[in-house]
């Protein structure tokens, strides 16, 4: 299956998913044009012990206050009710 029409999502879903999960992509066309692309979500990667370092490293280099969860809530709630008033429950 190398397209599918607008009209044919209802009807041939089941064969798009399968192309899908073989690895397939799928034209979409409408109007005797193509418009648009399926392709297959690719999987993250999991991080890796350089990258879990690197993100240590960022972190470090932001140089951000510790806060606690109490304040952390009071500074979410003021920008509450700096955006929507103090009718906010």
């Amino acid at each position: 299956m190398n397209y599918i029409t607008t009209t044919e999502l209802r009807t041939k879903s089941s064969q798009l998913v399968e192309t899908l999960k073989k690895g397939g992509s799928v034209s979409l066309i409408h109007r005797s044009k193509v418009i648009g692309e399926f392709k297959p979500k690719q999987d993250a990667k999991p991080m890796t012990k350089s990258g879990i370092k690197e993100l240590k490293r960022l972190a470090k280099e932001l140089n951000l206050p510790k806060m606690t969860y109490a304040q952390r809530e009071k500074t979410y709630r003021k920008h509450l009710v700096e955006k929507y008033g103090k009718g906010l429950s």
